[in-house]
């Protein structure tokens, strides 16, 4: 009885799976575009909810909102990839 795990994909007779794709993406054009508004996505919304609990709950509110917006751009910009 073989338990060996460590298979060879191109010796077995099974088919490769069409779900592992790793190596056939193309390289993300968008990828520090997407970095730089996840950065101020995060910065947006902590300093937002800092504002919101310690200061003012309007400006809260809006900060966080505005940080939505980066986000926003950042998930479309996942989708045009």
């Amino acid at each position: 009885m073989n338990t060996n795990n460590n298979l060879d994909p191109e010796t077995t007779n099974r088919p490769r799976s069409y779900r592992s794709h790793k190596e056939d993406r193309s390289p993300d054009r968008f990828f520090k575009v997407r970095n730089i508004l996840n950065i101020l996505f995060m910065l947006g919304a902590v300093v937002g909810v800092l504002i919101y609990f310690y200061a003012n709950r309007t400006v809260g509110t809006i900060v966080i909102l505005i940080s939505m917006v980066f986000k926003i751009i950042e998930s479309t910009l996942r989708f045009i990839r």
